[in-house]
């Protein structure tokens, strides 16, 4: 918690602000890798992205200049396409995790829920990989995704054109201030979106807003105290702590995973049901994955002198890390494992 504290006094903070390095000019430049773990929503504390119109980002009480399909509400530019701005690029690390988010794998526990018919949202969808899996659950339902990032939309609806998914809605927006009436949705999803979220009981009490009586919200979220990597070489975990360090200092949760449950109560959910999985990485692919994701992020110029610079880590500790993910790399026994909580949980 010092450590905390210490982050939060110093420029750091600005630096490594999760909500922050996508959407403000200043910190483009984050590791392409890092982006999944980045969230994809309107931040509650500073609103939403960039050049938002107010039907898209703005309070219920702004105007509307036009209403859309019954229950939605959206200017006319809500459905143009955005200019991408994603200036940092995808990596190739970046675009193999993407291709790794889909429904099968990341809403697994979801799925059963799900009948054709029933209208989603997926708040904070991003690239839409796991929006499409869910859409055809669904279809000839809909599936509406939201997210603060013009770039991740642009993409979502590129990926939703190449697997035929037409049934699918994509819109910048804000989580915290989602642009539908009370009870249009059936059923709400996100991945990876609340451990971000410093104001988490706000965002759930707008997806509550929502959804539907007897709808149901499922959320998948990382546990990073659980993630682990073998061998670890005495070290390993550390660069782990590191970004729990920093995602903490931000007010972010990195457990967030383990308190699904209290947060689902505490906004008023009922009927939770918890369950756990973890994805693994052990093929020699998955392998040199990692290998490559830890050297574009734990790894990168940009975490690792300001880690150094405001004591979040020395540089015999970056480069011991740095050993020991080349160690690993050729090691015969060589993998990890994401581990997450995931949730799903009724509206009365």
């Amino acid at each position: 918690m010092e450590l905390c504290r210490r982050l939060a006094r110093g420029n750091i903070c600005r630096f490594i602000r999760m909500g922050g390095w996508i959407t403000r000019p200043s910190y483009r430049r984050v590791p392409a890798a890092l982006a999944p773990l980045l969230p994809r929503y309107g931040n509650v504390r500073r609103g939403a992205g960039r050049n938002l119109s107010a039907a898209q980002v703005g309070r219920r009480d702004r105007p509307r200049s036009k209403r859309g399909r019954k229950g939605e509400r959206y200017s006319m530019s809500d459905q143009q396409s955005a200019t991408p701005d994603y200036t940092m690029g995808f990596s190739e690390e970046m675009l193999e995790s993407l291709r790794r988010y889909t429904a099968e794998a990341s809403a697994a526990y979801l799925l059963p829920y799900l009948r054709p018919g029933l209208r989603v949202l997926d708040f904070g969808c991003g690239p839409g990989t796991i929006s499409v899996g869910l859409a055809n659950a669904v279809a000839p339902g809909e599936l509406y995704g939201v997210d603060m990032e013009e770039s991740q939309i642009e993409l979502a609806r590129s990926v939703a054109l190449a697997s035929g998914q037409d049934n699918v809605i994509f819109r910048v927006g804000d989580v915290a201030d989602l642009q539908f009436e009370d009870g249009f949705f059936d059923v709400a999803h996100c991945h990876n979106v609340l451990m971000h979220i410093p104001d988490t009981a706000a965002v759930l009490a707008e997806v509550k807003r929502v959804l539907k009586p007897g709808g149901i919200i499922g959320c998948r979220e990382m546990i990073c105290g659980s993630c682990f990597t073998y061998p670890d070489f005495g070290v390993i975990r550390q660069a782990w702590d590191m970004f729990e360090d920093l995602l903490a200092a931000d007010d972010g949760h990195p457990q967030m995973g383990r308190e699904l449950k209290t947060h689902f109560h505490e906004a008023g959910f009922t009927n939770v049901h918890m369950t756990s999985s973890i994805d693994v990485y052990s093929a020699p692919a998955d392998v040199d994955f990692i290998h490559g994701f830890a050297n574009t992020w734990f790894l990168s110029p940009e975490i690792t002198e300001a880690a150094i610079k405001y004591g979040a880590a020395t540089e015999a500790l970056i480069d011991a890390i740095r050993d020991a993910y080349d160690s690993w790399r050729v090691h015969p026994g060589a993998w990890c494992g994401l581990a997450f909580g995931e949730a799903v949980a009724g509206k009365p």
